[in-house]
């Protein structure tokens, strides 16, 4: 996928000697170079490949959205609009204590005829490299990879009011929801949905569906299969679980009902489509869980055949355990 780059900037965050957050500004625009666009291209990448990405849409009164308005239409130029945001950033920042160094990249792009802006803060990382001389020698590089602060704006979809409750998204990261805080606060935005949840009310229309519909054993498994297949083929070719399409892959009620229908007039509050979360489907075909040193997983159509639980004793039974676990067991106690 080529991208068109329009306009190009970095600005630098740093460490002063009380430890402060410090942010100095380049005073003009990158040129649109080869280099440039593999620096985008590559951040884009990135970007596309993180999971845990949230959802958010500007607050009313969202005075970045005025200025990025005013950059769409001309009215503020590139530059000014970067030192704004770079500048609403670090005020935000500079609250929390995990603030670190990095360089601020933002950019205005084009791809597949959809228009972006990005705003992503890439760590430097000190390496090593061979010189023309064959010497070694130091060297400073952006990590990419490690990216876990940024932000993307869907422009076209913003301009034009289609998919008006997702065309900014941001990633989540190591720090959790303050990353959400300090993002969203600087942009003046507001989380729209939560994609996670999303999947959490799928897996229980599912239930109910399932239920509903009367079906036994087997084919309650049959359906978490068909439901889970879906979901994981769409996290493998980077697509949405799509509602009206899961429906089609799934059996009818008795009544002729179609998962889709039921899901609309139960009320579950579903979009037409959103992210599939692959720790959430993954309980559609089994069951996982650790605590005070236990880890167990196993998958779900094992219960009742080869595994089974008492809710009395609140005891857990495992008839035909693996054998390496077995060869290991036997070991150890041989040992002791």
């Amino acid at each position: 996928m080529s991208i068109e780059l329009r306009n190009i900037i970095l600005h630098q965050f740093t460490k002063n000697e009380q430890d402060e957050l410090a942010i100095h500004l380049r005073t003009e625009v990158l040129e649109s170079n080869a280099s440039a666009e593999c620096l985008i291209t590559e951040l884009n990448r990135v970007y596309n490949n993180k999971n845990n990405k949230g959802f958010a849409v500007f607050a009313e009164d969202s005075d970045f959205s005025e200025k990025l308005t005013d950059l769409r239409t001309d009215d503020l130029s590139f530059l000014s609009f970067s030192d704004y945001a770079a500048q609403r950033l670090h005020h935000e920042l500079v609250k929390y204590p995990f603030a670190d160094a990095g360089t601020l990249v933002i950019s205005e792009y084009q791809m597949l005829a959809t228009d972006y802006l990005f705003i992503g803060l890439v760590f430097t990382r000190h390496g090593m490299k061979v010189t023309e001389q064959l010497e070694v020698g130091s060297t400073d590089y952006l990590d990419a990879e490690k990216m876990d602060i940024a932000a993307r704006i869907d422009l076209s979809a913003w301009e034009s009011g289609i998919d008006s409750n997702r065309y900014l998204t941001f990633t989540k990261g190591r720090v959790g929801r303050r990353i959400a805080d300090f993002f969203l606060d600087s942009m003046g935005a507001d989380v729209s949905f939560n994609p996670k949840i999303q999947n959490q009310v799928l897996m229980q229309a599912v239930e109910d569906f399932c239920s509903e519909s009367q079906l036994d054993k087997e084919e309650k498994q049959q359906c978490r299969k068909q439901v889970y297949d879906y979901c994981n083929d769409q996290l493998k070719i980077g697509d949405e679980v799509t509602v009206k399409e899961l429906s089609g892959e799934l059996p009818t009620s008795d009544e002729g009902t179609s998962f889709y229908d039921f899901t609309s007039k139960q009320g579950y509050e579903l979009e037409e489509s959103f992210p599939a979360d692959r720790a959430t489907i993954r309980k559609l075909t089994k069951f996982t869980g650790s605590g005070g040193g236990l880890t167990l997983s196993f998958d779900n159509q094992l219960l009742g055949e080869r595994i089974f639980y008492d809710a009395e004793t609140d005891t857990l039974t495992i008839k035909g355990t693996p054998p390496n676990l077995k060869d290991q067991i036997i070991r150890r106690e041989q040992a002791n």
